[in-house]
C-alpha cells in the first residue's frame, strides 16, 4: 500500500513538472515569434546582471535569487527597448515553523529615453493607499479628480510630477491599460506583478512610448539644456 502511495506521489510530481516544462516551452515559442516579428532579439539565457543594470529599479532588487531570462532586444521606434521576464525568491516560514521557499515571477519592458529624466513612480491606486492616506502618507494629487483616484504617483521633484502629468498624459493613461511605471535618469520600465501575454509586452512599451512622447516641449529643451 505504501508503495502505491509513493508511486502516485511521484507520477503526480512528474506530471507537474512535465505540464510546467510544456507552458514554459509553450510560451517561450510564443515570445521568440513575438519578438522576431518586432525585429528584436531572443535569448531564453538567465541573466543575473539585469538589476545592476537598471539599479535604479525597485521591482529588480526584492528578494534573492534573482535573474531575467525570455530577454528580448532591440529597438522600438528608435528607442533601444529591453524586455524580460523576471524571476526572485522570498522564504518564510509556516505556522509549524518549516521553512518555506516562494518563487516569483513578472515581466518587464525597459524603454530608452532620448532626453534626460528625472525620478518618478505611477502605479494603479490600491486598497492600501486609502489606507496611508488616512494617516497623511499622501501621494500626489492632480486637476483631474479620475486620475488621482485611479493612480499612485511619487516623485521628489512634485514639479516635475506636473510637467510630465498633465492634461494630455493623464487622459492617455486613463486610456491605456494600467502598468507600474518608474522613471530613472535614462530609461523607465514598466511592469506588473505577473508575467505577461506576448501582446502585454507591447501593450507595456507603447504605454511608456506614449508617456514619452508627450513629453512638453518646453521640458524637453530644459532637460537637454537648451531652454
Amino acid at each position: 500500500m505504501q508503495y502505491l502511495v509513493f508511486a502516485l506521489f511521484v507520477a503526480i510530481l512528474l506530471g507537474v513538472f512535465g505540464l510546467s516544462f510544456y507552458f514554459a516551452a509553450k510560451r517561450r515559442k510564443a515570445l521568440m515569434q513575438w519578438a522576431a516579428a518586432k525585429g528584436l532579439s531572443f535569448s531564453r539565457n538567465k541573466d543575473s546582471a539585469m538589476e545592476r543594470r537598471f539599479a535604479a529599479f525597485q521591482c529588480l532588487r526584492q528578494g534573492s535569487h534573482r535573474y531575467a531570462y525570455n530577454i528580448m532586444e532591440g529597438k522600438w521606434s528608435g528607442r533601444p527597448i529591453t524586455a524580460f521576464d523576471y524571476h526572485y525568491q522570498t522564504e518564510s516560514r509556516d505556522s509549524k515553523g518549516k521553512h518555506q521557499t516562494h518563487h516569483h515571477h513578472f515581466s518587464a519592458v525597459v524603454l530608452h529615453s532620448l532626453v534626460p529624466l528625472k525620478p518618478l513612480f505611477i502605479r494603479p491606486e490600491s486598497f492600501f493607499d486609502k489606507i496611508t492616506e488616512f494617516f497623511g502618507l499622501e501621494d500626489i494629487d492632480f486637476e483631474s479628480a479620475e486620475f488621482s483616484r485611479k493612480f499612485f504617483v511619487k516623485a521628489e521633484d512634485r514639479k516635475w510630477a506636473y510637467d510630465v502629468i498633465h492634461t494630455r498624459t493623464m487622459q492617455f493613461l486613463l486610456d491605456k491599460p494600467q502598468f507600474t511605471i518608474q522613471f530613472d535618469p535614462e530609461q523607465v520600465i514598466a511592469y506588473r506583478s505577473s508575467k505577461f501575454k506576448p501582446a502585454q509586452f507591447e501593450e507595456a512599451t507603447e504605454v511608456v512610448r506614449g508617456v514619452l512622447d508627450l513629453l512638453p516641449d518646453y521640458l524637453v529643451k530644459e532637460m537637454k539644456g537648451e531652454g
